[in-house]
């Protein structure tokens, strides 16, 4: 290995699926002998693991490769190599725009860059991470790409057509995990549902979660459900298991028929509905996070009042609204982007005012009661957590004031909430859990 290139600084932006690659790409670098440094100025090279999901996104991971260049130009930096979403989308462009970078990778080229900053790709270590934080949360990815045809997405070309991993590959790489002190596993996918369709001919999510509550995990949660054909007995069996958090994130983005048509989302506002009732009716206490997209092409007033009355009946637990990003390499950038941009923000306000409400409303009904919480994070004498029903980064966060010397990160412990806020919880540690 080359003295350039044996201290590295390694940013990782966008979703977990990105952090999940990112601690792949480390931990067969640093079995090499590549050390990772916590600051951009202890380091000889620096990569930058881009997301090019939305234009915030893509504008994000410009800035942050122009201020690695800036590093570069002061002598500071060496090298600089930027990897990911977008290369895999803007390659050639990058390349004639910065060529201070040193190179570009894509989502599927982990030995060639391992080779740039001298390692080399050990294919025994295909299954190993080395977490960025916290150490008692991580996450699983079950598959990788997509082969949904969702027209606000450019997810397929991007990352490719979807690919199960394997079931046991998966349950080894979740007892490494556990070995590192893993207590809470998100399960994660572009769409967790279809997972094992292309290997084994059938929906195999449900198997893979009974085999992953055998662990022993604390806590197994489900994250990116897609609402087509969604497998009900996970449901059933969430309500079995006592270590599968009674929580699932179900992307919806729409309830007008005429949207979800023109979003290729292959179902209606009556299939959702009916899978929202079954699914709660097979499991009362769970919560489900959904998101939405507000000034989707050719959305009117009136059909966005449909979404808000869908909100305000359907009453989610957590939901989360983006405004409608005209992506070019999305099928709907064909379609004319008619909704201004100040509408677009407008109601995505509206949208997440009337959630707020909603959330409050849930949060108050938790006052008194005893629930158990995992602190993530000590500020001074302040401990800060989750409930099973919150999801790492997202969801509710829940205060214990005064818990700071006395519960450490990744302890579980049993709580009263004594308080809240649309989205906090304010409680008291009652004891530590085992």
């Amino acid at each position: 290995m080359t003295e350039q290139s044996n201290r590295v600084f390694l940013l990782s932006l966008g979703c977990s699926k990105n952090t999940v690659d990112s601690e792949r790409l480390m931990a067969q670098a640093e079995a090499a002998g590549v050390v990772f440094t916590e600051s951009a100025s202890d380091a000889e090279t620096i990569i930058i693991n881009t997301c090019g999901f939305i234009a915030d996104a893509k504008e994000e991971s410009i800035n942050e490769t122009l201020a690695a260049i800036t590093e570069k130009e002061s002598g500071r930096v060496r090298k600089i190599f930027v990897m990911g979403c977008l290369p895999e989308l803007y390659r050639s462009e990058l390349q004639t725009e910065l060529p201070e970078v040193d190179g570009f990778f894509g989502t599927r080229e982990l030995p060639a860059i391992l080779t740039a900053i001298g390692a080399r790709y050990r294919s025994e270590l295909h299954l190993h991470r080395s977490l960025t934080a916290p150490g008692h949360t991580s996450f699983l990815k079950i598959s990788e790409g997509c082969s949904r045809s969702c027209s606000f997405c450019s997810i397929p070309r991007i990352r490719g057509p979807y690919i199960s991993q394997p079931l046991d590959q998966l349950l080894r790489e979740a007892r490494l995990l556990q070995e590192k002190g893993v207590q809470e596993l998100n399960i994660i996918a572009q769409d967790i549902t279809l997972y094992g369709v292309d290997l084994y001919g059938r929906q195999m999510l449900n198997d893979l979660l009974l085999r992953l509550s055998d662990m022993a995990f604390h806590w197994i949660r489900l994250l990116y459900a897609y609402p087509l054909n969604f497998p009900l007995e996970v449901i059933e069996t969430m309500s079995q298991r006592g270590n599968i958090c009674n929580y699932l994130d179900l992307p919806l983005q729409h309830c007008n028929d005429r949207i979800l048509r023109s979003m290729n989302r292959g179902i209606t506002k009556e299939g959702e509905l009916a899978l929202i009732e079954a699914i709660r009716q097979k499991n009362p206490d769970i919560r489900l996070r959904t998101t939405m997209i507000a000034g989707y092409p050719g959305e009117t007033r009136q059909e966005f009042e449909e979404l808000l009355e869908f909100a305000a009946t359907v009453r989610f637990d957590r939901l989360g609204c983006f405004s409608y990003c005209h992506e070019e390499f999305s099928p709907a950038f064909a379609l004319e982007d008619s909704v201004p941009e100040e509408e677009k923000q407008s109601r995505t306000a509206e949208l997440m005012e009337l959630q707020e409400g909603i959330s409050e409303e849930k949060n108050k009904r938790l006052e008194g009661r005893e629930i158990a919480v995992c602190i993530d994070r000590i500020e001074e004498n302040t401990a800060w957590g989750r409930t099973e029903w919150d999801a790492p980064e997202v969801d509710n966060e829940c205060s214990l004031e005064g818990a700071g010397h006395t519960i450490a990160p990744g302890s579980f412990c049993l709580a009263r909430i004594d308080g809240s806020s649309p989205y906090e919880l304010f409680g008291t540690v009652l004891k530590v859990l085992e």
